[in-house]
């Protein structure tokens, strides 16, 4: 038996999600078609465009499907001179000034919004930033489906998200603009996604996405959130009562409900990941999109860690879908592995 716990790395695709890709795959035109088949895929696509604004609270700002966020991010952010925090994802910081400061809690200070770029949910440590009003750009994939939010309220420019964050497929995202923004196209081609993105539409991911974000938002109106976050602080303070030395990062801010970041200085983050994946639980030590590089993070060396303990870092994120007893069974398992690291090296 094996229990995923690593919720912010990717998420299982939704069988509303899968339903939807199945029926697009019967539909056989093309969206920029002007014949009977391609209007009914234009229509199609269109209508899944509506779902997912009114998901994200964007009715009315332009909705650009794009293959994920860390394109989303590439077609404003590139060459822009934006200003960002460390704790951004790698997506974000490849085009961006760090120069943003950031507390020990993880929470950024941002100077000029114009001109910056903040995540509202970061993947690693879950810390929840308030977005000042009139920020260029934010990347709101961590939060999507987890916290209520809505665009059209946090006075942004443009916002990126992924669908497999929430329960899509992987391969599909869209760039949210606030209506009238102008951009520079960087795919260009057959002037598809009012000019912005060029390239047919991956209307089987589009229809997935849409079906995805929709089911998203009604656990999240249920009120399913809550119950994670219950276990994950349930989780946390048996963690912490296992091993007394150890540091939930974050632990002061708002964070995503069923995100837990915690650091044992000493004890490796990739041997936890490995001793937790022998015993039938998935873990992350830090962000998918680093995975394989052993060096610490940089969001945890911004928010004042010590090399030492960066590197010691699990990152755990639950999902509805787990209990309890999955709770109590990778707490069982990590204070088994934490006893035999402690008595290895002679620790109280």
């Amino acid at each position: 038996m094996r229990d995923y716990l690593d919720w912010n790395a990717t998420t299982p695709l939704r069988p509303e999600a899968k339903a939807a890709m199945v029926a697009a795959m019967e539909i056989a035109g093309n969206p920029s078609s002007v014949h009977s088949e391609g209007r009914a895929a234009k229509m199609a696509m269109e209508r899944a465009r509506e779902e997912i604004a009114a998901a994200l609270g964007a009715e009315g700002a332009d909705v650009i499907f794009t293959s994920g966020t860390t394109e989303a991010a590439a077609m404003v952010l590139a060459g822009q001179g934006v200003h960002c925090a460390p704790v951004e994802h790698s997506a974000v910081k490849a085009w961006c000034e760090e120069d943003l400061g950031v507390d020990h809690d993880g929470i950024v200070t941002v100077t000029d919004p114009s001109r910056a770029t903040l995540q509202l949910a970061n993947n690693e440590t879950g810390v929840i930033q308030s977005l000042p009003p009139g920020l260029a750009s934010s990347d709101l994939t961590q939060a999507f489906g987890k916290v209520p939010f809505a665009f059209n309220w946090l006075d942004l420019t443009a916002g990126f998200v992924s669908a497999h964050k929430l329960g899509g497929p992987k391969g599909i995202g869209a760039l949210i603009l606030k209506k009238g923004t102008e951009i520079e196209a960087r795919m260009r081609g057959g002037g598809q996604e009012q000019g912005r993105r060029g390239g047919t539409e991956n209307l089987i991911g589009i229809l997935g996405f849409a079906a995805a974000a929709k089911a998203a938002q009604q656990d999240l109106d249920a009120g399913l959130w809550a119950e994670v976050e219950a276990r994950r602080d349930a989780l946390e303070a048996r963690l912490l009562d296992i091993a007394p030395g150890a540091v939930i990062a974050g632990k002061a801010a708002p964070r995503l409900p069923n995100t837990t970041c915690i650091l044992t200085s000493g004890w490796k983050g990739e041997t936890q990941v490995m001793q937790m994946d022998l015993a039938g639980f998935a873990i992350s030590a830090g962000s998918a999109c680093s995975s394989g590089k052993i060096r610490a993070s940089g969001t945890l060396q911004a928010m004042g860690f010590d090399d030492r303990a960066a590197q010691s870092a699990i990152r755990i994120s639950i999902s509805p879908a787990l209990g309890d007893d999955q709770m109590n069974r990778f707490a069982d398992a990590w204070e088994s592995a934490y006893a035999r690291w402690r008595d290895r090296n002679g620790r109280e």
